[in-house]
């Protein structure tokens, strides 16, 4: 099965397409056919952070071309009538495809009215190309910066509807979680209960899963996101955005200091002994102000120093409570996801703690895919077009704080 994939949660805009084969349970597998992104971090970097509007007109710019790329990577232009043209001279009567006009689809029009840069695109791609060889459409529903989803959104629910191929609408924080499961294109060897620490800008969360695609939710931020945390405290410490890796490389650099040079600043690891497996980060993050407006002006020694506990009291209380999720459902297998995951402290921090508590895996993404991107999207999608959990193109709608579990 062929999955097309599109991904416009935040400020990454990106298109997949894969063929996977097999079941869970079963064996399972899957190529890389296309792939193509466009980071906006330089775009929003003068900002600080994202702006929603601004990541929504460069999603409308880009994804076009991007889909086009990823078609080409695919060499699924082979089924497009442009170039079957060329190299031909001539149309094979027996291919009955033909070019499809949005102007012949009201409805699609009317899907696509609030982004005409992206319907003046798509009508001059389907002016050009046919309808490529392609299973179903797999596109990020939520959660995310709404008016970013419903880019993706709707140019998912056109061609839905214009190629007339099935739908899926996926949840974002699946797609992370299948991405770290993933290993060499097949699934790793792994057993349940499963615990996934899903750590990125927008979300921190703790889901168990008993089963396979089962969800519960057992821990969440009450406030900031560590990933919020992490670009908060970057921008007191005036460092660039995104915030997260410059907190890391100085916290890093610290650390490669002899020990003595230390001004021993440490701040509190937020709600570690709460009996529940909640999060919150706005009061680290208030401590860490307060600090810094006691101390300034801040030298390079300084900031490091400061990264360095800020790191560490964050990568504490999200080892505890990892470690607490592990005694209390006897999970087997730990799966950490979400851009945050790519932090390489806190990797070091779970695999030494988990190697303590017993048997218990650790999965994660490559560096590379911890980030968002449209594999994780293809992925997710793929095993739900196995169990014909299709969308309704007329009615699918981009949800930004959409669930993937309730709280248990």
């Amino acid at each position: 099965m062929k999955i097309l994939a599109i991904e416009t949660s935040c400020d990454e805009t990106a298109v997949c397409i894969i063929d996977a084969h097999g079941a869970f349970g079963t064996p399972f597998g899957y190529k890389v056919l296309g792939n193509a992104l466009y980071s906006q971090v330089a775009i929003h970097a003068p900002y600080g952070g994202v702006f929603p509007n601004l990541a929504k007109r460069e999603h409308g710019i880009n994804l076009i071309p991007l889909l086009t790329r990823a078609l080409e990577q695919s060499n699924l232009l082979e089924n497009y009538r442009g170039l079957a043209s060329a190299k031909s001279g001539q149309r094979d009567e027996s291919d009955h495809r033909g070019p499809v006009s949005v102007n012949s689809a009201d409805t699609v029009s009317e899907m696509l009215v609030r982004e005409p840069e992206l319907l003046e695109r798509l009508r001059a791609f389907l002016e050009k190309y046919e309808k490529p060889a392609i299973d179903a459409i797999a596109v990020t529903a939520g959660p995310g910066l709404e008016p970013a989803l419903w880019v993706g959104v709707n140019l998912a629910r056109a061609l839905a509807i214009i190629w007339e191929i099935p739908l899926i609408g996926v949840d974002h924080m699946e797609g992370h979680i299948m991405m770290s499961l993933m290993h060499d294109g097949a699934l790793s060897d792994f057993s349940f209960p499963l615990v996934s620490l899903l750590i990125s800008g927008g979300h921190t969360e703790l889901i168990l899963s008993k089963e396979w695609m089962q969800y519960a939710l057992i821990g969440q931020t009450r406030d900031d996101a560590v990933g919020e945390a992490f670009d908060k405290v970057a921008r007191l410490l005036d460092l660039p955005y995104p915030g997260g890796p410059q907190i890391s490389k100085l916290a890093a650099q610290a650390r490669l200091r002899p020990q003595g040079e230390a001004l021993g600043i440490t701040f509190t690891s937020p709600m570690l002994h709460s009996k529940d497996f909640d999060f919150s980060f706005s009061g680290l993050k208030t401590e860490v102000r307060k600090y810094v407006e006691g101390a300034a002006p801040l030298d390079d020694d300084m900031k490091m120093q400061i990264a360095l506990a800020f790191e560490d009291a964050v990568a504490h209380v999200l080892v505890s409570k990892t470690l607490k999720a592990v005694d209390e459902f006897g999970a087997e297998t730990i799966v950490v996801g979400g851009g945050v995951s790519a932090n390489a402290f806190i990797r070091e921090c779970l695999a030494g703690a988990l190697a303590k508590a017993g048997n218990v895996q650790l999965l994660v993404p490559p560096p590379d895919l911890a980030t968002d991107n449209a594999l994780m999207i293809a992925l997710a999608g793929y095993f739900h077009a196995l169990k014909d959990d299709y969308a309704d193109p007329a009615t699918l709608r981009a949800n930004g704080n959409l669930r993937l579990a309730p709280k248990i």
